[in-house]
């Protein structure tokens, strides 16, 4: 092999991402945990701290960070309150990461980082087999461990706990640096923003897409505590060459972006394109349709004619009606995603809107009451020297 000199950068970035993975350290370390309380006894959410702001610490190149969120439901609504179909994800209304040099890589609500977990691990994401009776095998394998639990239902005048955990990603994977972030300085700081949401509880039969649960008299079902614990991973004992020490220099230009937006005025039976944001290579998208924005009404493909990806002469890269979609999906997930929702995953091809300039997914929509919207959340690559050139998320 030649010297460095005469690699290119893909090569010296693999090089030093190979000895960072072989001779570094992964550390995961605590670094913030806090129990919150209720301010007061008659509201939706009573909190003394309804945004959590958490600083990461300085050190290493960082991966991500695991948060755990256990939240106390008290519920004097008069009735039962139920556990929605997002449930402990939407804990949390808005996850943000600012880096250090400002640049916000991560905007999305809870939901859709809990998705984004379960997809990258090909599974519902910290969930564990239930033992049968149709499993002859004596060892008691199964679900055993509280690590995410949820009460389905709980009663007038009672409390429920529910345990939720985030794996907040910067860096690709385990074994693709991409987004991470080099943390050894001294003259900037991070900021991870946890925002818990202020509409957790919502009336029963209405838009529940983004609550916990739903309840008769929501203002009397509240969170009375939440306790949140925060762990870094990171890379430590980064090893040195002779120019200092070894960074995969085009992995730390690469921000890996998680973020969403609502598109709203849907009309049925027509296209309804949302654009893609230029100067990224887009990873996956994710949407939710909801139908009916007053009760908040997702199907299991009844709703929709068809998803499409469009390229700017309109022609469509793919055109797929929703069972097609979620037969996808169950064969990456093992499962299907909760009703109303779509996975359209572009890995091994990124929709690179730099490449092609503008490019739309498509939604054509069967039904589309008074209210109809769509959240459409993303995951992408972005350089850091493009970022201020881009245009933002659609939205409407």
């Amino acid at each position: 092999m030649g010297s460095t000199a005469q690699m290119n950068p893909a090569q010296l970035n693999a090089i030093a991402r190979a000895s960072i993975k072989a001779k570094a350290v992964k550390m995961t370390q605590q670094i913030f945990a806090q129990t919150y309380g209720a301010a007061a006894n008659a509201s939706n959410v009573a909190l003394t701290q309804p945004v959590i702001n958490i600083i990461p610490r300085n050190v290493g190149l960082i991966r991500g960070f695991w948060v755990k969120a256990v939240a106390t439901f008290n519920n004097q609504s008069g009735g039962t309150a139920t556990l929605t179909d997002f449930a402990g994800s939407n804990i949390f209304s808005l996850v943000q990461f600012n880096d250090l040099n400002n640049n916000t890589r991560i905007s999305t609500p809870g939901w859709h980082i809990g998705m984004i977990n379960s997809i990258r691990a090909r599974r519902p994401f910290g969930a564990s087999l239930v033992k049968s009776t149709g499993e002859d095998d004596q060892v008691n394998y199964g679900s055993n461990w509280p690590v995410a639990q949820a009460a389905a239902t709980i009663g007038t005048g009672t409390q429920g706990a529910v345990t939720f955990w985030y794996y907040i990603p910067l860096a690709y994977s385990d074994d693709d640096l991409r987004g991470s972030v080099y943390a050894n300085v001294v003259n900037a700081t991070m900021q991870l923003n946890l925002s818990l949401n202020q509409n957790a509880t919502v009336t029963t039969g209405t838009d529940s897409t983004t609550a916990v649960y739903t309840a008769a008299t929501p203002g009397t079902c509240w969170f009375s505590q939440l306790a949140v614990t925060v762990y870094q991973e990171y890379f430590d004992q980064l090893p040195v060459g002779p120019g200092g020490v070894l960074l995969p220099v085009l992995d730390l230009a690469t921000i890996y972006e998680l973020k969403q937006t609502t598109v709203t005025a849907v009309v049925a039976a027509q296209d309804f394109p949302v654009q893609y944001a230029n100067f990224r290579d887009f990873l996956s998208t994710i949407a939710v349709y909801v139908n009916t924005g007053a009760t908040g009404a997702r199907g299991v493909g009844a709703d929709i004619n068809y998803w499409a990806l469009q390229s700017a002469n309109f022609t469509n890269i793919w055109k797929k009606e929703p069972n097609l979609i979620a037969l996808q999906t169950r064969n990456h997930l093992q499962t299907d995603m909760p009703p109303g929702c779509y996975y359209f995953s572009s890995r091994e091809k990124p929709i690179s809107t730099v490449q092609y300039g503008n490019m739309q997914l498509v939604l054509n929509a069967i039904t589309a009451g008074a209210g109809a919207y769509a959240f459409i959340a993303y995951e992408d690559f972005a350089l850091v020297q493009t970022l201020s050139m881009a245009g933002s998320l659609a939205a409407s």
